[in-house]
């Protein structure tokens, strides 16, 4: 599943995620047992967004991290990206953030590595649990520099490779026997969630994810490692004057 490449990778994604989606966000309170919530609070607090800011989720799912961004920042505009149809109609069907608050969220449906967007657009890109699954990560990433304002910050939460230590053997029995079994509980779909595993442990450690946004032109950029360090937060700026 993980070694899979090009159209063939796009469709197997689509898929699973379509078979998934009613059941996604309880598998990922789950699994994390409801530190995601704070995840995605922390991601759109380094997005650093203007009160009028325009927002990009990418990769959005199910709309959490756009539902976070008015939350806090309920005057800014939102939209919400996926090429999963399925996942977006499950986030269309839940309630905004603020019901008192007129929606400010668009959808649409596009792929991360082909935006149908302009250049210099908006003031953050946010994105939960997509930059493993891009097929051409150096493609998604510039789509993600070409589309962000001068100045604009790309913030990014991902799972990463479980660190080699003590804990090593505890963290991969969770995430090869223990997820792919409540995954088969939850939503019935165990082969998804051992596509999870396996996508974590092939994807890019933080040091070398942090150097692929630096190869990308992202300057200012870090990372802050959770979870027994497996998952990040990294974040980036796009210049504000071409280098």
């Amino acid at each position: 599943m993980a070694n899979l490449t090009g159209a063939e990778r796009a469709r197997y994604v689509q898929g699973m995620f379509t078979r998934i989606a009613s059941r996604y966000d309880l598998m990922n309170r789950t699994m994390t047992a409801g530190q995601d919530v704070r995840w995605r609070r922390e991601v759109i607090r380094r997005a650093e967004l203007p009160s009028d800011g325009r927002l990009l989720d990418l990769g959005a799912g199910t709309g959490d991290l756009a539902r976070e961004a008015l939350r806090q920042y309920p005057t800014v505009a939102v939209m919400a990206v996926d090429f999963t149809l399925g996942m977006m109609h499950v986030g269309q069907l839940r309630p905004p953030a603020r019901r008192s608050l007129p929606t400010r969220l668009a959808w649409s449906a596009a792929d991360a590595q082909a935006l149908p967007l302009l250049a210099d657009t908006f003031d953050a890109v946010v994105s939960g649990f997509l930059l493993r699954n891009l097929g051409d990560l150096a493609l998604g990433l510039s789509e993600q520099y070409r589309v962000l304002k001068p100045g604009g910050r790309i913030v990014a939460l991902d799972t990463t490779p479980p660190p080699h230590n003590l804990l090593e053997p505890l963290i991969r029995f969770h995430l090869h026997t223990v997820i792919p079994a409540l995954g088969q509980w939850i939503s019935g779909q165990a082969e998804a969630y051992r596509y999870l595993p396996e996508t974590t442990q092939s994807f890019l450690g933080p040091e070398r994810m942090a150097a692929r946004l630096l190869e990308a032109g992202f300057e200012q950029v870090g990372f802050h490692r959770l979870m027994l360090d497996t998952v990040s937060i990294y974040w980036g700026r796009k210049p504000r004057q071409a280098k």
